[in-house]
């Protein structure tokens, strides 16, 4: 067995780690009970771990202490959701019991988990039973006491994998929501998948093929004849998503080229595709994100510069170029204070986006449900931010963590990370905002007006569910009020009417309505005049939010 681990081999160990998680995310995603579509925690621990896979992979760490470094560093700036901010806090922890160590052995190796343990329940203002923290815990309490009986690395993971999975098994008693369910606790279950993971590549078990299509990145001319170039360009481009569903478009693309291969993960998707229109591809491709990069080539000139012995032109040789040029990449935007307030908002949608600029946010950052960004995204925006105290508004509940990361990231400037959990509320804050006010003055206000704001939301049913008395099935519609379940109906308008009785809507002067991307204005005119009629006390306001994911956004005041 081994007894003692390096810096490389505890890079491996992550990278396995990264791997296994990657490979059953959707296992993990399937635990979530709530029905709504959501990002979900094996995503969010997937993307947050690969952050750390990536950089190790770059950096190959030599000391064990400096491959914990590194895999902290990069766990807290990739963070996403509370289980990723959760397991970045744990590795963490780990880095800081090893920080000075060139290897490890079991004895260490325990050590560093109950430090990560700690450093996490540090963190958490309200720690609960039941969940990530309750299994890591325990793990590393059991790593402790096997430490004592022997030293041997292998040893001690697998003691603590054993105890691991008894404490995930109890975690469906508690929780009085996965009781309900049946089901044992997400994050819980994705940190033991990880730590298997690091076990299995002491082993030297094979790692998990990666599950993503890779998608070719330029034609393999030569193999190619002219007469088999049936289309002129070979096109590669990535898109940002923002939450619509790509079938329409890959059924576009097949309709003007072949050749065509869509890789995609959960915040991207990266296209190959011959076609002799590369132009309209591009254009059609802006109706399902943000155009990120893009490549084109003409096949046809390149096929007769390798038919006529030339190297064929790529756009690679672009690139060689401006890196002669430009020999150090340009560094991230960090913008000098000009003034005392600035204001960075996360939102999804080109109409939300518009209300929050006309409010005043400095910078916004793409996101919500089913994107939870990064701190490292949510840092860029602070950093670019030309004000001495930043306010951040996550405007959802399982962005705040995430968000709350930067205040000790941000070296230059004060962030001020106010608990917004949904888009209204974060409006609300903006309302509230007095330039000339003192910091504590202007904190108590927008906290006050979160306070006085009630959110109903209209979505889709993810998933078929037996959620809190209601029997519900996949692509029902669902409302919910402050987050909680309210209702499901299979007719939207039926929601709508039920959700237009509840007492915060009776009781409201004001009510603003946002419709998403899915829904027209037409239709959008038929919720104004069912809350008008419903709430004939209250002023009723139509906004185009643009959003994913929700039908509607309805703020009661």
């Amino acid at each position: 067995m081994t007894t003692k681990i390096d810096g490389a081999m505890l890079s491996r160990m992550v990278i396995h780690g990264a791997a296994c998680i990657n490979a059953e995310k959707q296992g993990v995603n399937e635990l979530n009970v709530f029905p709504v579509p959501d990002g979900d925690t094996g995503t969010n621990m997937s993307l947050t771990i690969a952050a750390a896979s990536t950089e190790l992979k770059k950096k190959k760490p030599a000391t064990a202490g400096e491959a914990a470094a590194v895999t902290a560093s990069a766990l807290l700036r990739g963070a996403r959701g509370n289980s990723g901010v959760i397991l970045s806090l744990l590795f963490r922890g780990f880095s800081k019991a090893v920080k000075e160590k060139e290897t490890i052995d079991g004895r260490d190796f325990a050590i560093a988990l109950d430090f990560g343990v700690a450093a996490a329940y540090k963190a958490v203002m309200k720690p609960a039973e039941g969940t990530i923290l309750t299994v890591s815990r325990l793990s590393a309490r059991r790593a402790a006491e096997a430490a004592r009986e022997n030293d041997e690395l292998e040893f001690i993971l697998e003691e603590a994998l054993k105890e691991g999975h008894l404490a995930l098994a109890e975690t469906v008693n508690q929780n009085p929501v996965l009781k309900k369910a049946g089901v044992v606790d997400a994050g819980g279950k994705g940190f033991l998948i990880i730590l298997q993971g690091m076990l299995d590549e002491l082993r030297g078990e094979s790692m998990p093929e990666d599950e993503a299509t890779q998608v070719q990145e330029k034609a393999d001319f030569a193999t190619l004849t002219d007469e088999e170039i049936t289309f002129t360009f070979d096109t590669v481009f990535i898109v940002r998503k923002t939450g619509k569903a790509i079938e329409p478009f890959r059924a576009y693309l097949n309709s003007i080229g072949d050749s065509l291969v869509i890789g995609e993960d959960d915040e991207a998707f990266k296209v190959h595709v011959h076609t002799d229109i590369p132009g309209a591809a591009l254009t059609e491709a802006q109706k399902y994100g943000t155009l990120e990069l893009a490549k084109i080539e003409n096949m046809r000139t390149q096929y007769e510069d390798m038919a006529a012995g030339r190297a064929p032109q790529s756009t690679d040789d672009l690139d060689m170029e401006e890196s002669a040029v430009t020999a150090e990449p340009a560094a991230p935007a960090h913008a000098a204070p000009e003034k005392k307030y600035g204001f960075v908002s996360v939102c999804a949608g080109a109409g939300l986006e518009a209300v929050f600029t006309d409010l005043g946010v400095d910078a916004l950052v793409g996101g919500g449900q089913t994107m939870n960004p990064s701190t490292e995204d949510i840092l860029k925006a602070v950093n670019a931010t030309p004000a001495e105290i930043v306010y951040v508004l996550p405007n959802n509940k399982n962005i705040i963590m995430a968000a709350e990361q930067c205040v000790r990231l941000c070296e230059d400037k004060q962030v001020v990370v106010l608990p917004t959990k949904t888009v209204p509320q974060g409006i609300a804050a903006m309302l509230a905002v007095d330039p000339e006010a003192q910091e504590g003055e202007n904190t108590a206000a927008m906290t006050e007006a979160i306070a006085r704001v009630h959110t109903s939301q209209i979505t889709y049913a993810a998933r078929n569910s037996d959620f809190d008395g209601f029997q519900i099935t996949e692509g029902d519609y669902l409302a919910l009020a402050e987050s909680q379940l309210f209702g499901t109906d299979k007719d939207l308008v039926t929601l709508l009417e039920k959700l237009a009785q509840a007492e915060h809507q009776q009781n409201a002067e004001f009510i603003n309505i946002f419709y998403g991307e899915d829904v027209t204005e037409e239709d959008a005119q038929i919720a104004v005049k069912i809350f008008q009629n419903a709430c004939p006390g209250a002023e009723v306001s139509l906004l185009p939010g643009g959003q994913p994911v929700y039908y509607y956004m309805i703020s009661a005041e």
